[in-house]
């Protein structure tokens, strides 16, 4: 994390299946998502957005505009923009209440995070409509 600080993710069954399969492809690397070039080493910071630009997405698309789209998608839904952000590992600009406010919500968390992981899963295979919103 960028501030040093842990952060608690709470990972669904989707999740875990697909960190099986990335496990299955990533030669045993410490990391993840290691370095092309050197297994030991993490992968550049950028090479999600190369991807995206290879795949069609440039100009219209970069990976911290897949923070912003969960975190649009999750307040339409109504979840609790205070979850929404400790999901997010955002600080609290309010400098007392983060002094004081120290939840994690992590039961509430859980929720959001299966809610959403439900919701790539259905966009995924097409059974998405504007009907199940």
């Amino acid at each position: 994390m960028k501030m040093k600080k842990s952060h608690t993710i709470p990972l669904t069954t989707q999740t875990l299946a697909l960190l099986d399969v990335i496990r299955s492809i990533n030669h045993n690397s410490e990391y993840l998502f290691p370095s092309r070039s050197n297994l030991r080493s993490h992968a550049n910071s950028q090479t999600v957005n190369m991807a995206l630009k290879r795949i069609g997405f440039s100009g219209q698309l970069v990976s911290h505009g897949l923070r912003a789209l969960a975190s649009t998608t999750l307040n339409e839904k109504g979840f609790d923009p205070d979850v929404i952000e400790a999901a997010l590992a955002h600080i609290d600009k309010n400098e007392v209440r983060r002094a004081y406010n120290r939840a994690e919500y992590l039961d509430k968390r859980r929720l959001l995070m299966c809610w959403w992981s439900e919701h790539i899963e259905q966009s995924a295979t097409g059974s998405y409509t504007l009907a199940s919103t």
